[in-house]
């Protein structure tokens, strides 16, 4: 029986380069030499920072996928995205209200879109997308903050809508104005604070930043959690 590893075609940025069947896209990328110092983050789905465009062999489609999590085939043929150039408006939370006409000022070309559905199509968290886009249409920020709870910001529906609107940052100012204006307060929450900065925990604090990451992750794992 042979044991001998077996290897599949990919283009990376043009190039050809033969990778172990299997691997990521990451773990592709770095078979065949290249040092990431951009468009990689946690390796394990949840920063966003890998977005990475592809086309597979024989296939007309061109897909966007996060570079840990996407398995490369042969002849795929790929391009990771470091950064998607993206409107950021600046503003002050203090002096904008939870409202439809916050998001008219700050993000106009929300009101553009087609409802075409494609950001959705390319979001790799599976994030109804287009729904919390329809949501702020309708100056409904709990829904668009709710829907849009899980984006990791990776850009991808951004780089593919053809309405030019930036979802993600639309999504971020929801999720923003709901926890400032919208969300209910906890008091549980706010005393805890108080007492952080008073110095209560500050021994138990500075015990876990002098922790190795093995004993970290054995504490955060066998931790005790209350449930009400």
């Amino acid at each position: 029986m042979s044991n001998k590893q077996e290897m599949v075609k990919v283009f990376i940025m043009g190039e050809a380069h033969e990778v172990p069947a299997g691997s990521t896209i990451i773990m592709a990328f770095e078979y065949a030499g290249y040092q990431l110092k951009k468009g990689v983050g946690c390796r394990e789905g949840f920063c966003g920072a890998c977005a990475t465009v592809y086309r597979e062999k024989g296939n007309y489609k061109l897909q966007g996928g996060l570079a840990c999590q996407t398995v490369v085939s042969d002849g795929m043929s790929l391009v990771q995205i470091p950064f998607v150039p993206a409107e950021k408006p600046v503003y002050d939370m203090d002096k904008i209200t939870p409202d439809i006409n916050t998001i008219k000022e700050l993000f106009p070309t929300v009101f553009r879109c087609v409802s075409c559905n494609t950001c959705t199509k390319a979001c790799p968290q599976d994030i109804q997308v287009m729904d919390y886009i329809q949501a702020l249409k309708q100056g409904n920020i709990a829904k668009a903050a709710d829907l849009s709870f899980d984006c990791i910001r990776c850009g991808l529906c951004a780089l593919r809508c053809p309405a030019e609107i930036v979802q993600y940052n639309a999504g971020t100012l929801a999720r923003r104005l709901y926890g400032k204006y919208l969300a209910k307060k906890s008091p549980e929450l706010k005393n805890r604070v108080e007492e952080i900065n008073d110095g209560k925990y500050k021994k138990e604090i500075q015990e876990m930043k002098e922790m190795d990451r093995t004993k970290l992750s054995e504490k955060y794992y066998t931790r005790e959690i209350k449930l009400k």
